[in-house]
């Protein structure tokens, strides 16, 4: 009795864990969950929002495997095309946020800038008052404390600002990578398309 060849009912090779689509899923809502945690945070943009979010755009680009182009709006690439656009727009925003907060060439924030700054003297008016009992025994810690309450001041206005601006410069960069992702796949999609009708001919002689 003969029996079946072990390679005739071999599996074929397990696709790569960029190819994976629950894999796919899974790597962008982890990056999803550390970002809106982050975003969620009170207070000033640090510089780590910056790592996290350029250390995400890392991993979304390396892992990140969208389906074939296909024409059509409803199609499972135009879904996979804007989930991966409002993600990359989102890691974009939360990485450029303490720059936004910080240079004003970047950011201008008309008008609110100069206000920022007048929080700033306030705090100072104020802490000066707090502090006035402890002013004659050490006039560098109050020079200090006043300093470092007024810096505080102005970047949480400057911050509170930045957050309320950064869903449009997220859209805006989610925008320009969508259309950019779905040109280049576009093209790369006819190209492979000429491709195989150049070599269709010489498949068909009689």
């Amino acid at each position: 009795m003969n029996d079946p060849s072990p390679q005739g009912t071999r599996k074929p090779a397990s696709a790569g864990a960029g190819d994976d689509p629950a894999g796919q899923a899974g790597v962008i809502g982890i990056g999803l969950a550390a970002v809106l945690a982050f975003a969620l945070a009170q207070g000033s943009w640090q510089w780590f929002s910056t790592f996290i979010g350029v250390t995400l755009l890392a991993v979304i680009f390396a892992f990140q495997r969208r389906p074939p182009w296909t024409p059509g709006i409803r199609t499972a690439y135009m879904r996979a095309l804007v989930a991966y656009s409002l993600v990359v727009g989102l890691c974009l925003a939360i990485a450029l946020a303490p720059m936004m907060q910080r240079w004003a060439w970047l950011f201008p924030m008309s008008g609110t800038r100069s206000g920022c700054a007048w929080m700033g003297r306030y705090e100072v008016i104020q802490s000066t008052a707090a502090l006035a009992n402890v002013a004659d025994r050490d006039d560098a810690a109050v020079a200090y404390a006043q300093e470092a309450r007024s810096r505080e001041a102005v970047a949480d206005c400057l911050a509170t600002t930045t957050t309320r601006w950064l869903p449009l410069y997220g859209t805006g960069a989610a925008v320009l990578v969508g259309a950019g992702a779905w040109s280049r796949d576009r093209a790369r999609a006819r190209a492979r398309s000429a491709r195989t009708c150049r070599s269709s001919p010489g498949r068909v002689r009689t």
